[in-house]
């Protein structure tokens, strides 16, 4: 088990290689920032029976650069009372942060690493944050490692990264731990594959885009109380149409549409309620 201040260092390493990468390189080459919203009825939580409403904000900034490219997003979820804060009726708040960085290839060696339907292969590095104030307390850190291919497409992006993961979080319910009674745990090294897209086209003269992730997490180890974990699926997708390029002629500015969240064995749990997940969004972009 890794202890806080290996971890600590870990985040610096990812930091310090990060700095290097940029040092020296150009300003942004392109970039899409937007702020979203996503609203859905039937989101689910670990040993929880009840369905819960949740009103999701969201912060996304993607950009490239002279060696690669950068992502950030932040979602802030809202829960309905059926996921209440901690001594609380009231829903609880959770915050998720979400980095990647992708070195290319062809921006690095001056020349693409292609081969069949790969255009290049970038080495990203990267970490999610997370902190929800229920009586679990969750605290997730998780850094992440590996290879991605990037497909090549006629629009838009594909991109498959095959991820080394290390996990670390927190419990804050009094089982938690035992015998040991530590609310912290490190979990075992873990791999994901993680599918990334984004397809603009049109349909019948409307521009729309196909747009999502999905992420496969292998076992790792035992939870907090000493149940073995199962592999997790998470896919969020979503159909939007561009409105504000039919409404205004303004292209790529305001988004509408509809999502999908499909989600089993969350966060490795199993054998209980709540642990899948199918739930349709409402989904809004505003883009600047």
């Amino acid at each position: 088990m890794l202890k806080s201040n290996q971890a600590v260092a870990a985040y610096l390493a990812i930091g310090a290689f990060l700095g290097t990468a940029s040092t020296g390189a150009q300003a942004a080459t392109w970039s899409d920032t937007f702020v979203g919203y996503r609203y859905g009825t039937q989101f689910t939580e670990p040993n929880n029976p009840e369905n819960v409403e949740k009103h999701i904000l969201q912060f996304t900034h993607v950009s490239g650069y002279s060696l690669g490219q950068h992502f950030f997003n932040l979602d802030v979820l809202q829960s309905s009372s059926q996921d209440p804060a901690n001594n609380s009726d009231s829903g609880a708040t959770e915050a998720y942060l979400a980095y990647r960085h992708q070195l290319h290839g062809g921006e690095v060696f001056n020349e693409p690493i292609t081969f069949g339907p790969v255009k290049d292969m970038a080495l990203t590095v990267g970490f999610d944050l997370n902190t929800k104030n229920t009586g679990f307390a969750p605290r997730k850190r998780q850094l992440v490692v590996g290879p991605t291919f990037k497909f090549d497409v006629p629009r838009g992006f594909v991109d498959l990264s095959l991820f080394y993961s290390r996990e670390w979080n927190h419990c804050g319910l009094p089982p938690c731990g035992l015998p040991e009674n530590h609310n912290s745990i490190s979990f075992d090294p873990y791999y994901q594959i993680n599918l990334a897209w984004g397809l603009p086209f049109e349909a019948a003269a409307l521009p729309l885009k196909f747009q999502g992730f999905y992420n496969y997490n292998s076992e790792k180890g035992a939870d907090y109380f000493g149940e073995a974990t199962k592999p997790e699926q998470l896919m969020r997708t979503s159909l939007m149409l561009d409105v504000g390029q039919v409404a205004w002629g303004a292209e790529n500015s305001l988004w509408m549409g509809v999502g999908y969240e499909y989600w089993r064995n969350k966060f490795g749990n199993h054998s209980q309620p709540g642990v899948d997940t199918d739930a349709m969004t409402f989904n809004l972009e505003w883009h600047f």
